[in-house]
Protein backbone atom coordinates (compact mmCIF):
# COMPACT_ATOMS: atom_id res chain seq x y z
CA UNK A 1 0.00 0.00 0.00
CA UNK A 2 1.54 3.66 -1.09
CA UNK A 3 1.95 6.25 1.28
CA UNK A 4 -1.06 9.71 1.40
CA UNK A 5 1.05 12.57 1.43
CA UNK A 6 -1.32 16.19 2.12
CA UNK A 7 0.08 18.95 0.85
CA UNK A 8 -0.93 21.98 3.16
CA UNK A 9 -0.08 25.51 4.04
CA UNK A 10 -3.36 27.16 5.65
CA UNK A 11 -3.37 29.91 3.34
CA UNK A 12 -2.94 30.79 -0.33
CA UNK A 13 0.01 31.85 -2.46
CA UNK A 14 2.76 30.13 -0.14
CA UNK A 15 4.16 27.91 -3.49
CA UNK A 16 2.01 24.68 -2.14
CA UNK A 17 0.64 23.67 -5.76
CA UNK A 18 4.25 24.53 -7.09
CA UNK A 19 5.88 22.13 -4.39
CA UNK A 20 3.24 19.38 -4.55
CA UNK A 21 4.09 19.10 -8.54
CA UNK A 22 7.48 19.05 -7.87
CA UNK A 23 7.69 16.85 -5.22
CA UNK A 24 5.72 14.64 -7.06
CA UNK A 25 7.62 14.70 -10.28
CA UNK A 26 11.03 14.50 -7.91
CA UNK A 27 9.57 11.00 -6.54
CA UNK A 28 8.85 9.78 -9.85
CA UNK A 29 12.32 10.48 -11.09
CA UNK A 30 13.35 8.20 -7.95
CA UNK A 31 11.81 5.73 -9.34
CA UNK A 32 8.50 5.87 -6.77
CA UNK A 33 5.35 5.26 -8.88
CA UNK A 34 2.75 8.62 -7.68
CA UNK A 35 -0.08 10.21 -8.32
CA UNK A 36 -0.74 13.65 -7.89
CA UNK A 37 -4.06 14.54 -7.21
CA UNK A 38 -5.52 18.38 -7.34
CA UNK A 39 -8.11 18.71 -4.34
CA UNK A 40 -8.87 22.46 -5.08
CA UNK A 41 -12.48 21.52 -6.27
CA UNK A 42 -13.25 24.46 -8.88
CA UNK A 43 -10.17 26.46 -9.25
CA UNK A 44 -7.40 23.84 -10.39
CA UNK A 45 -3.84 24.84 -11.36
CA UNK A 46 -1.78 21.68 -10.79
CA UNK A 47 -2.80 20.75 -14.12
CA UNK A 48 -1.23 23.79 -15.89
CA UNK A 49 1.85 23.58 -13.86
CA UNK A 50 2.49 20.11 -15.13
CA UNK A 51 1.04 21.05 -18.46
CA UNK A 52 -1.09 18.66 -18.84
CA UNK A 53 -4.20 21.68 -18.92
CA UNK A 54 -5.03 20.09 -22.57
CA UNK A 55 -5.09 16.36 -21.78
CA UNK A 56 -7.73 16.26 -18.51
CA UNK A 57 -10.98 14.74 -20.07
CA UNK A 58 -12.38 13.03 -16.83
CA UNK A 59 -11.73 14.71 -13.45
CA UNK A 60 -12.00 13.55 -9.73
CA UNK A 61 -15.62 13.94 -9.68
CA UNK A 62 -16.20 12.06 -12.67
CA UNK A 63 -14.60 9.05 -10.74
CA UNK A 64 -15.98 9.44 -7.65
CA UNK A 65 -19.49 9.72 -9.31
CA UNK A 66 -18.66 6.89 -11.53
CA UNK A 67 -18.70 8.49 -14.72
CA UNK A 68 -15.57 7.18 -15.70
CA UNK A 69 -12.75 4.55 -14.06
CA UNK A 70 -9.50 5.86 -12.47
CA UNK A 71 -7.45 4.72 -15.02
CA UNK A 72 -9.66 6.79 -17.72
CA UNK A 73 -9.08 10.36 -15.14
CA UNK A 74 -5.17 9.09 -14.63
CA UNK A 75 -3.01 11.09 -17.07
CA UNK A 76 0.49 10.41 -17.05
CA UNK A 77 3.09 13.03 -16.87
CA UNK A 78 5.04 13.93 -20.25
CA UNK A 79 8.18 14.19 -17.93
CA UNK A 80 8.20 10.67 -15.98
CA UNK A 81 6.31 7.33 -16.96
CA UNK A 82 5.98 7.27 -13.12
CA UNK A 83 4.12 9.95 -13.02
CA UNK A 84 0.44 10.43 -13.10
CA UNK A 85 -2.24 13.13 -12.37
CA UNK A 86 -5.92 13.27 -11.38
CA UNK A 87 -7.27 16.27 -12.02
CA UNK A 88 -9.85 18.64 -9.68
CA UNK A 89 -13.47 19.64 -11.32
CA UNK A 90 -13.85 23.47 -12.47
CA UNK A 91 -17.68 22.69 -12.70
CA UNK A 92 -18.33 22.06 -9.13
CA UNK A 93 -18.04 23.19 -5.69
CA UNK A 94 -16.42 21.61 -2.55
CA UNK A 95 -19.56 20.72 -1.25
CA UNK A 96 -19.31 17.55 -4.13
CA UNK A 97 -16.91 15.80 -2.00
CA UNK A 98 -17.94 13.49 0.91
CA UNK A 99 -15.73 11.62 3.49
CA UNK A 100 -17.33 7.85 1.53
CA UNK A 101 -15.93 9.14 -2.03
CA UNK A 102 -12.90 10.41 -0.84
CA UNK A 103 -11.85 7.83 0.94
CA UNK A 104 -12.82 5.02 -1.94
CA UNK A 105 -10.82 7.23 -4.45
CA UNK A 106 -7.97 7.51 -1.65
CA UNK A 107 -7.81 3.56 -0.90
CA UNK A 108 -8.29 3.01 -4.80
CA UNK A 109 -5.10 5.05 -5.60
CA UNK A 110 -3.07 3.57 -2.44
CA UNK A 111 -3.18 0.09 -4.20
CA UNK A 112 -1.49 1.37 -7.47
CA UNK A 113 0.99 3.70 -6.24
CA UNK A 114 3.99 4.46 -4.10
CA UNK A 115 2.90 7.82 -2.56
CA UNK A 116 -0.09 9.30 -3.38
CA UNK A 117 0.41 13.61 -2.79
CA UNK A 118 -2.95 15.32 -2.31
CA UNK A 119 -2.74 18.96 -3.09
CA UNK A 120 -4.89 20.73 -0.77
CA UNK A 121 -6.57 23.99 -1.84
CA UNK A 122 -5.92 27.37 0.19
CA UNK A 123 -7.91 27.83 3.74
CA UNK A 124 -8.77 25.73 6.56
CA UNK A 125 -12.75 24.49 5.05
CA UNK A 126 -14.24 21.77 3.95
CA UNK A 127 -12.05 21.08 0.92
CA UNK A 128 -9.15 21.31 3.41
CA UNK A 129 -10.45 18.88 5.72
CA UNK A 130 -10.91 16.29 2.87
CA UNK A 131 -7.64 16.44 1.70
CA UNK A 132 -6.24 15.50 5.27
CA UNK A 133 -8.82 13.41 6.09
CA UNK A 134 -6.97 9.98 5.25
CA UNK A 135 -3.61 11.31 5.25
CA UNK A 136 -0.52 9.14 6.28
CA UNK A 137 1.66 12.25 5.87
CA UNK A 138 1.51 15.86 6.07
CA UNK A 139 3.78 18.70 4.07
CA UNK A 140 3.24 21.54 5.24
CA UNK A 141 4.34 24.84 3.43
CA UNK A 142 4.99 28.09 4.57
CA UNK A 143 6.80 31.40 3.43
CA UNK A 144 9.33 32.82 6.51
CA UNK A 145 6.49 35.52 7.42
CA UNK A 146 4.25 36.04 10.36
CA UNK A 147 1.30 35.44 8.82
CA UNK A 148 2.45 31.88 6.28
CA UNK A 149 3.46 30.67 10.19
CA UNK A 150 0.44 31.41 11.96
CA UNK A 151 -2.00 30.25 9.44
CA UNK A 152 0.42 26.95 8.75
CA UNK A 153 0.21 26.37 12.74
CA UNK A 154 -4.03 26.69 12.73
CA UNK A 155 -3.93 24.31 9.79
CA UNK A 156 -1.89 22.09 11.99
CA UNK A 157 -4.25 22.08 14.70
CA UNK A 158 -7.27 20.60 12.22
CA UNK A 159 -5.15 18.37 11.33
CA UNK A 160 -3.88 16.85 14.79
CA UNK A 161 -7.78 17.33 15.76
CA UNK A 162 -9.62 15.69 12.57
CA UNK A 163 -7.49 12.91 10.31
CA UNK A 164 -8.87 9.46 10.92
CA UNK A 165 -5.21 8.69 12.06
CA UNK A 166 -5.53 10.81 15.13
CA UNK A 167 -9.33 9.30 15.61
CA UNK A 168 -7.71 6.14 15.22
CA UNK A 169 -5.18 6.77 17.72
CA UNK A 170 -2.05 7.04 15.64
CA UNK A 171 -0.31 10.20 14.16
CA UNK A 172 0.09 11.90 11.31
CA UNK A 173 4.20 12.44 9.87
CA UNK A 174 4.02 16.50 9.64
CA UNK A 175 7.07 17.69 7.51
CA UNK A 176 8.11 21.05 7.07
CA UNK A 177 9.38 23.01 3.63
CA UNK A 178 10.00 26.56 3.70
CA UNK A 179 9.42 28.35 0.54
CA UNK A 180 10.88 31.21 -1.03
CA UNK A 181 13.43 32.00 1.22
CA UNK A 182 15.41 35.25 0.54
CA UNK A 183 18.89 35.06 2.18
CA UNK A 184 19.80 38.70 2.66
CA UNK A 185 16.12 39.35 3.82
CA UNK A 186 16.53 36.89 6.45
CA UNK A 187 19.70 38.16 7.54
CA UNK A 188 18.25 41.59 7.91
CA UNK A 189 15.45 40.30 10.07
CA UNK A 190 12.40 41.14 7.18
CA UNK A 191 11.31 37.24 7.24
CA UNK A 192 11.99 34.62 9.92
CA UNK A 193 14.99 32.69 10.17
CA UNK A 194 14.51 28.45 9.76
CA UNK A 195 15.27 28.24 13.60
CA UNK A 196 12.36 30.22 14.69
CA UNK A 197 10.05 28.67 12.45
CA UNK A 198 10.46 25.17 13.67
CA UNK A 199 10.76 26.46 17.44
CA UNK A 200 6.74 27.52 16.70
CA UNK A 201 5.40 24.80 14.56
CA UNK A 202 7.59 22.46 16.15
CA UNK A 203 7.88 19.66 13.09
CA UNK A 204 10.36 18.19 11.10
CA UNK A 205 12.22 20.19 8.57
CA UNK A 206 11.91 18.52 5.14
CA UNK A 207 13.18 21.33 3.29
CA UNK A 208 14.45 24.67 2.38
CA UNK A 209 13.67 26.48 -1.12
CA UNK A 210 15.30 29.41 -1.78
CA UNK A 211 13.09 32.43 -3.86
CA UNK A 212 13.62 31.77 -7.91
CA UNK A 213 12.25 33.54 -10.44
CA UNK A 214 12.50 30.79 -12.72
CA UNK A 215 9.53 29.00 -10.81
CA UNK A 216 7.32 31.13 -12.58
CA UNK A 217 8.65 31.16 -15.51
CA UNK A 218 8.39 27.26 -15.81
CA UNK A 219 5.01 27.40 -14.22
CA UNK A 220 3.73 29.45 -17.30
CA UNK A 221 5.32 26.93 -19.50
CA UNK A 222 3.90 23.82 -17.72
CA UNK A 223 7.47 22.66 -16.99
CA UNK A 224 7.96 22.29 -13.25
CA UNK A 225 10.82 23.89 -11.92
CA UNK A 226 12.53 20.36 -11.38
CA UNK A 227 13.44 19.94 -14.98
CA UNK A 228 15.46 23.01 -15.07
CA UNK A 229 18.94 21.92 -13.84
CA UNK A 230 20.28 25.39 -13.44
CA UNK A 231 17.35 26.41 -11.43
CA UNK A 232 18.24 26.97 -7.21
CA UNK A 233 14.68 26.18 -6.46
CA UNK A 234 14.72 22.92 -8.86
CA UNK A 235 17.34 21.63 -7.20
CA UNK A 236 16.37 22.19 -3.87
CA UNK A 237 12.74 20.39 -4.53
CA UNK A 238 15.12 17.66 -5.73
CA UNK A 239 16.89 17.08 -2.92
CA UNK A 240 13.53 17.62 -0.55
CA UNK A 241 12.27 14.63 -3.23
CA UNK A 242 15.53 12.51 -2.46
CA UNK A 243 14.78 12.51 1.58
CA UNK A 244 10.99 11.61 0.96
CA UNK A 245 12.12 8.63 -0.90
CA UNK A 246 14.52 7.62 1.96
CA UNK A 247 18.11 8.76 1.10
CA UNK A 248 19.96 10.65 3.56
CA UNK A 249 20.80 14.22 1.96
CA UNK A 250 22.15 17.05 4.13
CA UNK A 251 20.48 20.69 4.58
CA UNK A 252 21.76 23.27 3.09
CA UNK A 253 22.31 26.56 5.03
CA UNK A 254 20.14 28.32 2.02
CA UNK A 255 19.79 31.58 4.83
CA UNK A 256 23.64 32.03 4.56
CA UNK A 257 23.94 32.45 1.04
CA UNK A 258 23.78 35.78 -0.30
CA UNK A 259 21.79 36.69 -3.51
CA UNK A 260 24.91 37.79 -5.49
CA UNK A 261 26.30 34.13 -4.33
CA UNK A 262 23.05 32.30 -5.51
CA UNK A 263 23.26 34.15 -9.03
CA UNK A 264 26.69 33.43 -9.33
CA UNK A 265 26.04 29.56 -8.86
CA UNK A 266 23.57 29.97 -11.91
CA UNK A 267 25.65 32.12 -13.59
CA UNK A 268 28.45 29.16 -13.85
CA UNK A 269 25.86 26.71 -15.93
CA UNK A 270 24.39 29.44 -18.03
Amino acid sequence: MGTVIAVISGKGGVGKTTASANIALGVAQNGKKCAVVDFDIGQRNLDMILGLENRVVYDMVHVMDEDATLNQALIKSKADENLFFLAASQTKDKSVLNETKVKKLVDNLKESFDFVILDSPAGIESGFEHTIKFADVAIVVVNPEVSSIRDADRAIGILDSKSQRVKDGNFVDKLLIINRIVPDMVQSGEMLKSEDILEILDIKLLGKVPEDKGVVDASNQGKPVILDKNSVAGNAYKRISARLCGEKVSMEDIEALDRGFLKKIVGIFT
